[in-house]
């Protein structure tokens, strides 16, 4: 019976990963999935399958070396589980920190898998030298950026590139709505450490945008009800004056009605892009955080759509720059100046046109399939 091991280690790999886990069972019934991931992945797996990222989800280097014992010891664990198992293939989803990692002792230990990356790790950004040592211990990388699949098959990492999932996800959360010209749509992040440093700073726009526009309306979508109470909680002693309506999930929608928005960097920005919503971006770590990332990234934009258009479409505030008065000026000027708002759209659709026509997850089952199946079986459609 074929059995692939996945290793996923955020919310978001736990929903690539899901989706991957469908297609394979389509394309190939018997196939088993063992591994750790989240919770949509367990529920396709079953027994066997460990969700544990609700604890591996951490964001941050001061954060990661506070658990680095929780770490060790999963590492241990997973090693262990995979000598057990004997897979067809170890998949990894994005993740890098523990997936580089595991990739390397698994190659070098003595089952040593085949083993197949999906979500590349951003590696382009901030450390390119280590192409060349992933292309010794990984078989076959599945990107979702096409220049990526370009960076990797040059130095000697077989890639294929499969398309973003991301359109197959959308997609369907598509709406026919009028974007209301006074709305305003803030997305402060995913986690509860993002959303406790950047949604104090998106008050502070609301309050310098109702200074100079005061017929704006605010809204904000929380990733889950518990950092939904948590910005209730932040904005009750202004709640009065900042005038934010707080809903959980269903971020699509919004993103649909806005006239424009302050989105935290992260897969929200190429959502954005994706539903052609005006937007600026910011960020905020930990200092200790920021610094280690300065010392490291060796490109000069942070923000995805950024970074694929090859220059500043959308304004950027990072740490010291995140200064609500001059995002406020930077998300009136969007509101004020068609001609500004159209050209971020005009971006938008060329870097959106680059991301495939969909099927991305389909696509990546069956360049697994054929990399694993013996004498190119089961058949696939």
């Amino acid at each position: 019976m074929p059995t692939i091991y996945f290793v996923a280690g955020e919310a978001s790999g736990d929903n690539h990963g899901a989706a991957l886990m469908r297609e394979l069972r389509e394309l190939w019934p018997s196939i088993e999935f063992r591994g750790r991931g989240g919770p949509q992945m367990k529920a396709i797996a079953g027994d066997g399958f460990d969700n544990w990222i609700a604890d591996a989800g951490v964001l941050g280097l001061w954060e990661v070396i506070k658990k680095y014992g929780y770490f060790r010891t999963k590492f241990r664990q997973t090693i262990a589980e995979v000598n057990a198992v004997k897979p067809d293939a170890v998949l990894l989803i994005d993740y890098p920190g523990f997936n580089l990692r595991l990739a390397r002792a698994l190659r070098s230990g003595e089952l040593a898998p085949r083993i197949i990356y999906y979500i590349s790790p951003q590696v382009w950004a901030w450390h390119r030298s280590r192409i060349t040592q992933m292309a010794r211990c990984i078989d076959l990388m599945l990107c979702i950026f096409p220049f990526e699949a370009d960076l990797y098959n040059r130095s000697g990492l077989r890639t294929r590139f499969v398309g973003h999932p991301m359109i197959d996800r959308l997609s369907p959360e598509r709406i026919q709505v009028n974007r209301q010209p006074e709305l305003v749509g803030l997305f402060p992040g995913s986690r509860e450490r993002e959303v406790r440093k950047i949604f104090p700073i998106l008050m502070r726009v609301v309050k310098e945008l109702r200074k100079r526009r005061a017929s704006l309306e605010f809204e904000v979508t929380a990733a889950s009800p518990r950092l939904a109470t948590m910005m209730q909680e932040m904005i009750a002693a202004d709640s009065a004056e900042l005038g934010i309506e707080i809903k959980t999930g269903n971020s699509a929608s919004l993103m649909q009605r806005a006239a424009t928005a302050v989105v935290a960097s992260g897969s929200a920005t190429l959502e954005a892009a994706y539903f052609r919503l005006p937007f600026v971006l910011i960020y905020r770590v930990a200092w200790l955080t920021y610094i280690a990332a300065k010392i490291v990234v060796r490109i000069p934009h942070l923000g995805m759509p950024n970074i694929l258009a090859g220059s500043e479409i959308v304004p950027e505030f990072i740490q010291h720059r995140a200064d609500p008065v001059a995002i406020a000026a930077a998300v009136l000027r969007l509101i004020e100046d068609p001609a500004a708002k159209n050209r971020m759209l005009g971006e938008f659709d060329i870097i959106i046109g680059k991301l495939g026509q969909g099927g991305a997850s389909r696509l990546a089952a069956r360049e697994i399939i054929s990399e694993i199946a013996p004498n190119g079986s089961p058949a696939i459609a």
